[in-house]
């Protein structure tokens, strides 16, 4: 107790949180949770060590499930004077198990303890989880740990240094010099490796997270076009091509013109000039948008090159297959292999994957495991023992190596996976046949190798290595490498300890920083002219302060060359502008209502944009104003646009994408996506493009109708018991049958999925939280052995696989419960209910609505599925309204399925209850036909609209994607003969071009 009092007012007092704990055979906590430090808090701390007495045995095990569970804690101080009840194997497993994933250190004190199993135990736990372990005896006051350890090993360095100074002096350098360059050397460069004890400590996984993606893919989602961020992106709307056409009413080709002072002239990406104006406040905006950025990317940067990817670049494949080089020709000090670059990546990005492999190659190969291993906390730990194991040998045969990965490994793979080579020099065979072979296995595949050049920096003539049996400089060895990663379709990355070399990631990054930066030069360079032009700086034009930290760099402005503004002539309605000082009239507004059709977006208004409308009786057009500032004074100018009247135009046929997986919900939700006309293939929509209906139309001009004209040129069809004009033509009619085609493929897929397993006579389990009604009477006798063979299967197909919890029912004149209330899905749980259902009988009367009572007495279902081959024994409109009285406001779905039932009745009160609470009716009635008719239409084709036919469904699911096929179906056969009928017509135009 003295020394536990020393130890809360010398170093507890100055910690920020606190917890504290006693253990014997029960366990006695100050606090419930961990309190941060005060007055108050140390008294009671105090307190509480003074009021300690012995008693009981040491449960050692209670007291660290306790302790690990406390939230907020950054180590653990472990003070224990005896044997604990509990072997040291348990201890050490059960707290490796807890540490897996999280970073706590416990710090051992063995207090006054003479048990040498008890010692060895707490200096493993502090090994286990980094922390330290220290010893104290009363009787001779002495002490000893990890931290004494460590300073002894330092004074015998220090020592083991002045004998080496001192037989150097004497003259005895045997090796003395060379080891002791290589001591200085190290220590001076700040490059110790770990020792082998760090290194020999088990892994500390991270947890994982979101699978990166390469800086190709990054790009994609985040890079400056992604975002809208191009420089010609911006400008666009704003920029109008200088054009010259002829103007009927002048009798001359008239040529745009440069505004003076208001537009400017800027070389285009394609090297066209265009006509540009320059609006200051949107490119003040812009150069902010590229400074956040350019921000972003420098996040993405650091974050490259951190951590082991800083070596090993990005694992963005599930599936990877790291290949190390342990060859005794390596240029670096280290004898072992590279254990301290396996390490870090073993607990950052390996447990982001889902299987992964190891191999070493030096002279020969070996492989952690046969194949892929999937990913584990316990697979990784036993990798990283498999890896101190191993020993440099031999010469780099790489080529061997390569064979035996994508021979050997990764032979029978069809998915996506990632070969990561990380090697230290030149290989034993040349670069051609390396690249050959890698190019000729991974062609074709979805494979991809990967290459990380590690450069460990050499000695500095501290000894010589044997030679390789091939030399290469470090620029060769890059390209070497470089050339191999090309070959394999993948990554290189060179890098030594002081930093990285070339990366592909990176290179890609800063290529889109040297883009923005060059677009924000381009922008000042823009106001730098509109300013010179003008010949003043307004308060509004001013540049905002940071707003150009991204351009303003001492030494990084080249000038943009750019064509000089030719000197045209003003127009009339221009020379009324300047001279009225920008007063409306009816002829300047005439002059500025035309605009170029490139110009998509009006320019960025000064002041609040207002729209005028015809005063005349006829359809009304919007015409729409945009204002501005001009540079003289307080002039101001303005453009007016009146849009072009909304014309029908041409439909383009769809690019449809369809799901590969099938998704378990019911076939309204699915077709909420996947439906003909969801997916734009409604055939009378994309025909009825053409605006002739064949009705004679008033033209105002005239004063007259007049009629449609040209008609016989084009098809005429019946739409919806209208004629109309054909407008598709013969190709957007191929494109159609094939995108219909894919579709219809995809609803027979479906199809036969909802016909398979247990789909086929309970229909599709949509809930997660369902109670499934049982009907056992007399009359289900018959089929009793099928029933229970297919509920079997229904629970370990749809409820283990799709569904959170579930509770099974048997009515017939009573109601038996297979659990009180739903009971979670697992195989104890599923093999129970098996048992349960087993031992059902068929006997009795069917009370329809006891069971339905009983259903909507758990608490939290969401869906009830009745199961019954028949009428209830009460009344059908009873039973419908006493369910609609106990799921008022709850929003059950009931679920009806017809067992063996041919009595319309009955089909007909299941259909109405199913309804009534938003459920579903299935029976399965002619599902061995429709198999049949789908697997015919999947392998024959679809040349005939009507044969096969499909059975006439009666459960909803079935029915309503029945329906759609059937759709689906017909306009594949008006397509095919809208297609016939402009054959027909083009043959008999170019017949009557023949007779002419």
């Amino acid at each position: 107790q003295r020394d536990l009092l020393a130890l809360v007012d010398e170093q507890l007092s100055e910690v920020s949180q606190l917890y504290l704990l006693s253990f014997g055979s029960e366990l006695h906590p100050l606090w419930d949770t961990a309190r941060d430090l005060s007055l108050h808090t140390l008294h009671e701390a105090r307190q509480w060590v003074q009021d300690l007495q012995p008693g009981g045995s040491c449960n050692l095990l209670q007291a660290l499930k306790r302790a690990v569970k406390v939230r907020r804690l950054d180590s653990l101080l472990l003070v224990l004077g005896t044997c604990p009840d509990q072997p040291p194997g348990i201890l050490v497993d059960h707290l490796q198990q807890c540490m897996l994933g999280r970073s706590l250190p416990v710090q051992t004190v063995a207090y006054d303890c003479n048990h040498h199993t008890a010692q060895e135990m707490l200096r493993s736990l502090a090994e286990l989880t980094g922390g330290r372990h220290h010893s104290y005896s009363m009787g001779t006051q002495q002490c000893w740990g990890s931290d004494v350890a460590a300073l002894g090993q330092e004074l015998q360095g220090a020592a083991q240094l002045l004998q080496s100074v001192a037989e150097i002096r004497r003259g005895l350098v045997d090796g003395a010099v060379s080891s002791l360059l290589r001591e200085v050397w190290a220590e001076v460069s700040g490059r110790r490796p770990p020792r082998r004890s760090e290194l020999e400590a088990p892994l500390t996984i991270e947890a994982p997270g979101v699978r990166p993606r390469p800086s190709a893919q990054w790009l994609q989602r985040n890079g400056l076009r992604a975002h809208g961020l191009g420089l010609y992106q911006v400008l666009a709307p704003n920029a109008f091509p200088r054009c010259e056409q002829f103007v009927p009413i002048l009798r001359k080709t008239v040529r745009s013109t440069l505004h003076q002072k208001a537009m400017m002239q800027l070389e285009w990406f394609d090297g066209t000039v265009r006509n540009l104006h320059v609006d200051p406040p949107q490119l003040y905006q812009y150069q902010g948008s590229l400074s956040r950025a350019v921000r972003g990317f420098q996040r993405r940067l650091s974050w490259l090159c951190s951590g082991s990817r800083r070596v090993w670049g990005n694992l963005c494949e599930e599936r990877v297959l790291l290949m190390v080089d342990t060859s005794t020709l390596s240029p670096g000090t280290d004898p072992d292999p590279p254990l301290k670059l396996l390490r870090p990546l073993l607990q950052q990005q390996l447990p982001r994957t889902q299987a992964f492999n190891l191999l070493a190659f030096g002279s020969g190969v070996q492989r952690y495991g046969p194949g892929l291993v999937p990913t584990t906390p316990a697979s990784l730990q036993a990798a990283w023992r498999w890896c101190l194991s191993l020993q440099r040998e031999g010469s780099r045969n790489l080529l061997a190596a390569l064979r035996a990965a994508m021979e050997t490994d990764l032979c029978s793979l069809s998915g996506p996976c990632g070969i990561y080579l990380l090697i230290d020099g030149a290989p034993d065979q040349a670069l051609d046949p390396l690249a050959s072979y890698v190019a000729e296995v991974t062609g074709g595949r979805e494979l991809r190798l990967h290459v990380c050049l590690y450069d460990p920096e050499p000695d500095h003539d501290l000894g010589e290595a044997a030679p390789p049996p091939r030399y290469a400089s470090p620029r060769e060895m890059g390209d070497i490498m470089r050339s191999l990663a090309r070959s394999g379709g993948g990554r290189f990355l060179w890098s030594r300890e002081s930093g990285i070399i070339e990366s592909d990631d990176i290179q890609l990054i800063l290529a889109e920083v040297e883009k923005a930066v060059d677009y924000s030069r381009k922008c000042a360079l823009l106001l730098e002219s509109l300013h010179r032009r003008s010949g003043r700086l307004s308060a509004d034009e001013r540049v905002p302060p940071g707003g150009l930290e991204v351009v303003l760099k001492e030494g990084c402005r080249c000038p943009l060359k750019l064509q000089a503004p030719k000197p045209t002539a003003l127009s009339l309605a221009r020379m009324r502008t300047l001279v009225d000082g920008g007063k409306e009239r009816a002829p300047v507004i005439k002059a500025l209502t035309w605009r170029p059709s490139s110009g998509k977006m009006a320019t960025a208004p000064a002041r609040p944009s207002y729209t005028r409308t015809c005063p005349t009786g006829r359809a009304r057009r919007r015409v729409t104003s945009s204002a501005f500032y001009t540079d003289q004074g307080r002039k101001v100018g303005a453009v007016y646009q009146t849009p072009p009247g909304t014309r029908l135009g041409r439909s383009v046929i769809p690019s449809i994408t369809l799901p590969r997986e099938e998704e378990v919900c019911t076939t309204a939700v699915w077709l909420r996506c996947q439906a003909v006309g969801r997916l734009g293939l409604d055939l009378h929509r994309l025909a009825l493009g053409g605006c002739c209906r064949h009705v004679a139309s008033l033209v105002r001009s005239l004063g007259r109708r007049v009629g449609a004209r040209h008609c016989a040129s084009l098809p005429t069809v019946t739409i919806n018991a209208q004629q109309r004009h054909l407008h598709l033509q013969p190709h957007e009619l191929d494109e159609y049958m094939r995108q219909v085609r894919r579709l219809l493929r995809r609803y027979l897929q479906r199809l036969q999925w909802l016909l398979s397993g247990s789909r086929r006579l309970f229909g599709s389990i949509v809930e997660k939280r369902v109670c499934i009604c049982i009907d056992t009477s007399g009359s289900t006798q018959p089929y009793l052995a099928t029933l229970r063979k297919e509920l079997t299967s229904l629970i370990w197909e749809q409820l283990r696989t799709n569904v959170h919890s579930f509770n099974l029912l048997s009515f017939a004149d009573s109601v038996q419960s297979w659990r009180e209330g739903l009971q979670e899905v697992t195989d104890a749980s599923c093999h129970d209910a098996v048992q349960w259902v087993g031992g059902t009988l068929a006997q009795g009367s069917t009370s329809t609505l006891a069971a339905l009572q009983a259903a909507f007495g758990h608490s939290g279902v969401q869906g009830v599925y009745v199961l019954t081959d028949g009428k209830p024994d009460s009344s059908c409109s009873s039973v419908l309204q006493e369910t609609r009285r106990m799921n008022r406001g709850r929003g059950v779905r009931v679920h009806t399925v017809s067992l063996c039932c041919a009595d319309s009745t009955a089909n007909e009160f299941l259909k109405s209850l199913a309804a009534q609470n938003r459920g579903r009716f299935h029976r399965c009635y002619g599902a061995t036909d429709g198999q049949l008719v789908a697997h015919t239409m999947l392998t024959g084709g679809f040349t005939d609209e009507d044969d096969p036919n499909l059975p006439d469904f009666e459960g909803d699911d079935l029915k309503r994607l029945s329906e759609e096929i059937t759709k689906a179906r017909r306009f594949l056969s008006e397509a095919q003969s809208f297609r016939d009928l402009l054959h027909e017509k083009q043959k008999k135009q170019g017949t009557k071009a023949t007779e002419a």
